[in-house]
């Protein structure tokens, strides 16, 4: 069954559902009507990643961008329930857990159109994250729950969710990293650029609210970052806005003297640096995923993660302290042999078809007789 234009709303908010749905904004073609709610959006950081990832100019939505949760669900849902009044869509998409998904989901619920959650069944069981009450909400109101692991599924069928509503298709990251990682001669073009030498650097990133707007858990992060930090052994940081404003705001400026920081990466340049990375240490929910794919070890700085399948060989999950540099210091002890290891093992999170698997899903949902069969 062929989609018409247009049919299929994906509503998203942030860079890291950018990347993720652009696969399936690819395979969806004409059918695709991108709305971004601006949630994170400024031109050196969502308009690069939309140029650079070939997206549609998506329909953007206003008043959205730097105000507080509440206001960004509510100002989002009303523009979402407008548009959806004007040109109702066959299905709507969501991915994760932003509240720009929260939004959509709602909109969707509200006009009784098909709702498709792509990455379903995430769980920190840490009700301080935001995120963790989005994606719960998400779940519950979901027609179709695109689990990327049987993790996920579990926990989805752990809190009542039907079966039939349940598919396990794999996370997008794969694909997103396979597509999106520059080739071999590239890659060495842009260490050389930055200066780096493969295997002999770690690429730090740090924006988390819980890091960023605590001045003890910045100094902390920052602290063990420097000090992991050698002449022959660069700690590079690409430092997003908001967090360098947090770190000029607490009079943190001079701890970044150690480091090599930039300013915030495109993805795939990203990707080539974090593909020869010695180490990763991060706070983000995508590199836990995308650190499986490019056979990379990570130190994840957060109380609680969503993603524990990484933590079972690529991952180790610590606080701010001195516990980062402990962890860091025993991945990288492990050397070439640690990094071979990684290397030959497969993600987690599936085999790069999880778009091609959602897409079917889609073609399906539109005809509800036809919704258990395509879960």
């Amino acid at each position: 069954m062929s989609l018409p234009p247009r049919s299929i709303a994906i509503v998203l908010g942030t860079r890291p559902e950018l990347v993720k749905l652009t696969d399936l904004c690819r395979l969806l073609g004409p059918a695709a009507h991108l709305i971004h709610t601006g949630q994170h959006y400024d031109e050196a950081l969502s308009g690069r990643f939309l140029t650079e990832l070939g997206l549609p100019e998506p329909t953007f939505l206003t008043g959205v961008g730097g105000q507080p949760r509440a206001v960004q669900i509510s100002a989002a849902l009303g523009q979402l329930d407008e548009l959806f009044t004007a040109e109702p869509p066959r299905a709507v998409v969501v991915q994760g857990d932003t509240n720009a998904s929260l939004a959509g989901a709602l909109a969707a619920n509200a006009h009784g159109i098909p709702l498709l959650h792509v990455e379903a069944g995430l769980r920190s069981h840490d009700r301080n994250m935001p995120e963790e009450h989005n994606r719960v909400l998400i779940d519950r109101i979901a027609d179709v729950l695109c689990a990327a692991t049987e993790d996920n599924r579990a926990n989805l069928l752990a809190e009542g969710v039907d079966d039939a509503r349940i598919a396990v298709t794999g996370n997008t990251v794969v694909e997103a990293v396979h597509g999106q990682l520059p080739d071999a001669d590239e890659r060495s073009a842009l260490l050389a650029r930055h200066g780096l030498t493969a295997d002999a650097y770690v690429l730090a990133t740090v924006h988390r609210p819980e890091n960023t707007d605590s001045a003890d858990a910045l100094r902390a992060i920052l602290t063990e970052l420097g000090a992991l930090a050698t002449a022959d052994r660069p700690v590079v940081l690409p430092l997003h806005p908001r967090t360098r404003a947090r770190i000029e705001a607490a009079g943190l400026s001079d701890l970044l003297a150690p480091l090599t920081v930039s300013a915030p990466l495109g993805y795939s340049e990203f990707l080539a640096l974090a593909r020869h990375s010695a180490l990763l240490v991060s706070d983000s929910g995508g590199i836990q995923e995308e650190c499986t794919v490019l056979g990379r070890p990570l130190v994840v700085v957060r109380r609680s993660t969503e993603r524990p399948e990484a933590m079972a060989d690529f991952a180790d999950l610590v606080e701010p302290g001195p516990a980062i540099g402990e962890a860091a210091r025993r991945r990288l002890a492990e050397g070439p042999a640690g990094l071979d290891r990684l290397a030959a093992l497969p993600s987690p999170f599936g085999d790069g078809t999880a778009s091609e698997r959602i897409v079917a899903l889609l073609t399906t949902v539109t005809a509800p007789q036809q919704l258990a069969a395509a879960a």
